[in-house]
């Protein structure tokens, strides 16, 4: 392995960087869609590649776009989901605290924090990689495989449990479990214009996104955003949500937002930028550590992990297979522009909420969800859309926290682990 490999490995990292910045910004549009195009795409890629190195490291040069893409998807994503309300399934939670930080004319605040929390997870997870991959692969994986069904039971307990209304948050849990399952299992239509989309655009965007924007009455101007170019959280909430990150990257089932449900609910953290930069760490976190779930069981926890999978074949089986640490390695390298590209992104964004009117810009984000859900899932996403809005409005009316709708992952992944699906 010579310095070419290494030059084309960075390479790979700066364009799945380009892919997951893409991705990241265009609300609805998942880097598991880019990643299954790219799979459709590989034997072309393959050809185009045969000369520029050997055959047996064209997977890994893909694999390696590939996950850098999901890496730098995870610190972008949170961009959107701040400034128009239309989140990513990883960062479904930070959108509240974010909405707050907006109001407050600090709206870079919440995209640094977010920034500092990915870029933190991404370096944790990263060197955590190699002696977590060894303990998996010495017998700690068979004791966790155990523990799934009663982390996602302990999960929703917490959260319910932790609430100011115990009863309104069990019944919200429950309803909008039942809304997650319907949209995961009961063959609901998803065909739009474009295809590749995903009924959890819809579902997530209509529980979290909508009703701040519907609910904007009470805040009817945003005020001009400022950015005081300062960290405005240090490195202790994204470290905190390491090890939520390292538990969400393992386990079936157990999704970023499940783990962010589980450290909101028991972490100290009620600064709002604190929480921002410990859900990024998380969704993060989760990313990186999907190649070291891949490396041991051989099975994918994400849609990028499964296409890695398709394409590699068992060349990360082992520890410390060449193909492993070359991943890892474009995978530093694109964290370290991930966090560039979110601040550059966040000013842009603050520049254009600076801009445009406050009515107008909500209005516009309204009509853009909804737009881009016709777009990419349909009228039935439409429905889906409508639906989850109603179902998001009532945590407000309840007077409870609206962490409790993430019971639409939780309840159906608990359905699944006990055999009801």
């Amino acid at each position: 392995m010579g310095p070419d490999i290494v030059l084309l490995v960075l390479s790979a990292g700066v364009i799945g960087a380009a892919i997951g910045t893409f991705t990241g910004m265009v609300p609805g549009i998942h880097v598991n869609t880019l990643a299954a195009m790219m799979l459709a795409a590989y034997p072309a890629i393959e050809d185009a590649m045969s000369g520029m190195t050997e055959p047996e490291y064209v997977p890994v040069l893909v694999s390696c776009c590939i996950m850098s893409a999901s890496a730098v998807h995870s610190f972008v994503d949170f961009v959107p989901s701040a400034f128009i309300g239309a989140p990513d399934a990883d960062e479904a939670l930070s959108v509240l605290p974010a909405h707050r930080l907006l109001l407050q004319g600090e709206g870079m605040v919440a995209v640094r924090a977010a920034a500092v929390g990915s870029a933190v997870g991404a370096s944790s997870a990263l060197a955590l990689a190699i002696p977590v991959q060894w303990a998996l692969l010495h017998g700690a994986s068979s004791v966790l495989d155990g523990l799934t069904l009663g982390i996602l039971i302990v999960t929703v307990a917490v959260i319910v449990l932790g609430s100011d209304d115990r009863v309104a948050s069990l019944i919200l849990a429950l309803v909008s479990g039942a809304l997650g399952f319907a949209v995961m299992n009961c063959d609901i239509p998803c065909k739009g214009i474009v295809d590749g989309g995903t009924l959890l655009f819809p579902l997530l965007s209509g529980l979290f996104g909508i009703p701040p924007l519907l609910e904007r009455t009470a805040t009817p101007r945003i005020p001009e955003q400022v950015d005081r170019c300062e960290d405005p959280v240090g490195p202790w909430p994204g470290l905190k949500g390491v090890v939520t990150g390292c538990i969400a990257g393992w386990f079936p089932g157990i999704t970023a937002t499940a783990g962010a449900s589980l450290a909101s609910a028991v972490s100290k953290e009620r600064d709002p930028a604190g929480f921002i930069s410990l859900t990024a760490s998380i969704g993060t976190v989760t990313s990186v550590f999907s190649v070291v779930t891949l490396s041991v069981s051989g099975s994918g926890r994400s849609g990028t992990s499964l296409v890695v999978k398709e394409i590699i074949g068992d060349g990360l089986a082992g520890f410390c297979s060449d193909a492993f640490i070359l991943i890892l390695f474009s995978i530093a390298a694109a964290s370290a522009l991930g966090y560039a590209i979110t601040i550059a992104a966040g000013r842009l964004m603050s520049r254009i909420v600076d801009t445009v009117p406050a009515e107008p810009l909500a209005d516009g984000a309204l009509v853009l969800m909804s737009a881009l859900v016709l777009l990419l899932t349909g009228p039935w996403g439409l429905a889906i859309l409508a639906v989850s809005a109603f179902v998001g409005m009532l945590p407000q009316r309840f007077g409870v926290a609206r962490v409790c709708l993430a019971s639409c992952l939780l309840i159906p992944a608990i359905m699944t682990q006990t055999g009801i699906v």
